[in-house]
């Protein structure tokens, strides 16, 4: 008996030394801010300034796998793998390029989730007359002529903060989408990361680099920011170390009133732009529900505690809908609604989509509505369409699952050879 119950003791324990131990569950080092990265290298028995060379590593070398932070030991990186540590950049599996050299972007996150971002060579002119750097240097270079050593001269990046929305405004086509999640502070600024990456971006120099070094961001691809509040603003911060400074950022918000109130008391904070598309609130509330919980008068409340910085101005967006909110009488009615509020309008003719019931302005509308609305002191920009013949426009990203993801990324073409 004795003898039985030693050799099952021994059998046991080999069939246990042959169980295949479980995968160790990956886990992103990138969006983790450097009081996070501390601790994680603190728990592995690493001084502290282990934790500065992977934040340099991860946010301004932008690295893509732990082979390439070199500051840091091999025996440290082969620590941090086995721990299942990775850096986990959401991963480009598209790429659609539009004749005016704009992008759009399927980008992978690691559970399969999907989003739309875009690439914009030059903007679409949205930084304009918001009183920052970024729009003096456009306004400038828009008048200037275009340098030979390149064929465009900054670009702007519009990122993605949720997996569809649950805005339902009526005439996006992300609305349609739903809501699926939140992203992660690494997925809204990875975005960015995996973007600059493809384009080999070298943030402040233009040394030795076929693309500007200036890049703007623009939070308006799909989801509400302020519904996605800590995240996004989570994001923000990180993007600030790569360095991109909150200057270079807009945030659009469809009204969400706690995100406005939250956001009038934030230290560091991307310029704000409010995406108003009505005069009144009985034609916002008919394409834009949310109007029901928070209406225009509630809005302007909110802004006017906002502490805007010197020059600063808040920006209102002001998508035109043939019939519907672009009349003369609706300029007349924003110029009543918005006098009084350091502001600018930019405003947007409707980028059209599959199975939408609205129709694009007249342009000679467009360009009355801007005359109207200037003539009462207002700056009133006109938005330029970027990628529409790739639904990259404003309004227009849908998170393209209808094309197999096995698609292979178009080449990125030399400088020289890119639309201007």
């Amino acid at each position: 008996m004795r003898k039985w119950r030693f050799r099952h003791k021994i059998i046991s324990m080999n069939s246990l030394e042959k169980t295949p131990k479980p995968p160790v569950e990956a886990k992103p080092l990138f969006g983790l801010s450097l009081p996070e990265l501390t601790e994680v290298i603190e728990r592995l028995g690493q001084r502290p300034y282990r934790a500065s060379q992977l934040h340099q590593a991860l946010y301004r070398q932008r690295i893509t796998s732990l082979d390439q932070a070199t500051t840091l030991s091999q025996a440290l990186r082969d620590t941090l793998a086995a721990e299942g540590y990775i850096v986990g950049l959401p991963e480009i599996v598209q790429t659609a390029r539009s004749v005016d050299g704009t992008e759009r972007y399927l980008i992978r996150m690691a559970d399969g989730e999907t989003v739309e971002t875009v690439w914009m060579p030059d903007g679409d002119g949205g930084e304009r007359g918001d009183g920052s750097q970024a729009a003096e240097e456009e306004e400038a270079e828009d008048r200037a002529p275009i340098p030979a050593a390149f064929p465009y001269r900054r670009s702007t990046i519009c990122v993605s903060s949720q997996v569809g929305c649950a805005v339902n405004c009526q005439f996006c086509l992300t609305a349609k989408l739903g809501i699926r999640r939140n992203l992660t502070p690494g997925e809204i600024a990875g975005q960015v990361a995996a973007v600059l990456n493809r384009h080999d971006v070298e943030l402040g120099s233009t040394r030795g680099n076929y693309t500007p070094a200036r890049i703007n961001l623009v939070f308006m691809g799909m989801g509400e920011p302020f519904l996605n509040y800590d995240s996004f603003m989570s994001a923000v911060r990180l993007l600030t170390q790569m360095p991109i400074p909150e200057s270079r950022m807009t945030v659009s918000t469809s009204g969400i009133l706690p995100g406005i109130q939250r956001f009038a008391t934030e230290a560091v904070r991307p310029k704000l732009a409010i995406s108003l598309n009505a005069s009144n609130d009985t034609v916002r509330e008919s394409i834009m529900p949310i109007t029901r919980k928070w209406n225009i008068a509630t809005l302007l409340d909110a802004l006017a505690t906002i502490p805007l910085r010197n020059r600063e101005w808040i920006t209102f967006e002001y998508v035109l809908l043939g019939g519907i909110n672009d009349s003369l009488e609706h300029a007349d009615e924003l110029i009543a609604l918005i006098s009084g509020t350091r502001c600018k309008i930019n405003l947007i003719g409707w980028n059209s989509g599959p199975d939408m019931p609205f129709r694009e302005p007249p342009q000679s509308g467009v360009f009355a509505f801007q005359k109207r609305i200037m003539a009462a002191g207002i700056p009133a920009y006109i938005r330029r369409p970027r990628g529409r013949d790739i639904y990259a426009a404003c309004g227009q990203l849908k998170r393209t699952v209808e094309t197999p993801l096995t698609a292979p990324l178009v080449e990125i073409a030399p400088a020289a050879t890119l639309p201007g």
